[in-house]
C-alpha cells in the first residue's frame, strides 16, 4: 500500500473514531444532550467502546480469510486504543457524574450492582493492554508474551457485552447485534487456528 493511501486511511480512521466524542462535545456545548445528559454520555461511550473492540477483534480473522487485507493490521492498535479511550470516558462518567467521586458509594455499587462489577472488570482488563500498546512495550515483553497478554481483549469484550445486557431493562434487545458479532468472532478463532494449522501441514507435506 502506498504511503499516501495509508496516511489518508489513518486520517479517516481518526475522524471516524473521534466522531462520537465530537458529537457529544457539540451536544454538550449546545445543550442538546437530551433530558438525561449523563445517561446519553454513558450509553454513547459504552456502545462505542464495544463497537470498536469488536472491530479490532475482527481484523485478524479478516486478514487470515482474505490475505489481500493484511494491511488492516496497521489499524488494529489505533482502533483498540480508541476503544480504551471511550471505555475510560464511560468509566469517568460513572465516577464523576453518577457517584460524584464518592469512594464509599462506588465500593457499595461495585459490591451490590453486578452490571457495575463486570463493567469495572472489563475496564481493568483493557488497562494493561492500553499500557503495553507501544512499540517499546512489545520489544520489552517479546512478541509471544505480548500476544498472550493481549488475548485479554476477548475477556474484556465478553465482560463488556455482559455489562451491556445486565444494564438494559428486561426485554430490551439493543445488545443483541453486538453479541452475535462477538459470538461469531469467538467461534471463528479456534476454527481459523485449525484451518491455518492444516494449511501449514499440507504445504509442508
Amino acid at each position: 500500500m502506498k504511503r499516501s493511501t495509508l496516511i489518508l486511511l489513518k486520517t479517516l480512521t481518526w475522524l471516524a473514531c473521534l466522531g462520537p466524542a465530537g458529537l457529544l462535545a457539540y451536544q454538550a456545548v449546545t445543550n442538546t444532550l437530551g433530558p438525561d445528559p449523563t445517561s446519553n454520555i454513558e450509553l454513547t461511550t459504552g456502545y462505542n467502546t464495544l463497537l470498536l473492540l469488536i472491530i479490532s477483534l475482527a481484523i485478524s480473522p479478516l486478514r487470515k480469510l482474505v490475505p489481500q487485507l493484511s494491511w488492516l493490521i496497521k489499524f488494529r492498535r489505533l482502533i483498540g486504543l480508541f476503544a480504551f479511550f471511550y471505555g475510560t470516558i464511560h468509566m469517568l462518567t460513572y465516577v464523576a457524574l453518577y457517584a460524584g467521586f464518592d469512594v464509599k458509594a462506588m465500593i457499595d455499587d461495585i459490591a451490590k450492582r453486578k452490571f457495575i462489577t463486570v463493567g469495572v472488570a472489563a475496564w481493568l482488563l483493557l488497562l494493561p493492554l492500553a499500557a503495553t500498546s507501544t512499540t517499546w512495550a512489545i520489544r520489552k515483553l517479546g512478541g509471544k508474551n505480548w500476544n498472550r497478554l493481549h488475548t485479554l481483549v476477548y475477556a474484556a469484550a465478553v465482560c463488556g457485552i455482559v455489562h451491556y445486557w445486565w444494564q438494559v431493562k428486561p426485554g430490551v434487545l439493543s445488545p443483541l447485534r453486538l453479541t452475535i458479532v462477538l459470538a461469531v468472532l469467538l467461534a471463528a478463532r479456534p476454527v481459523l487456528y485449525w484451518w491455518t494449522r492444516r494449511k501449514v501441514k499440507a504445504t509442508a507435506a
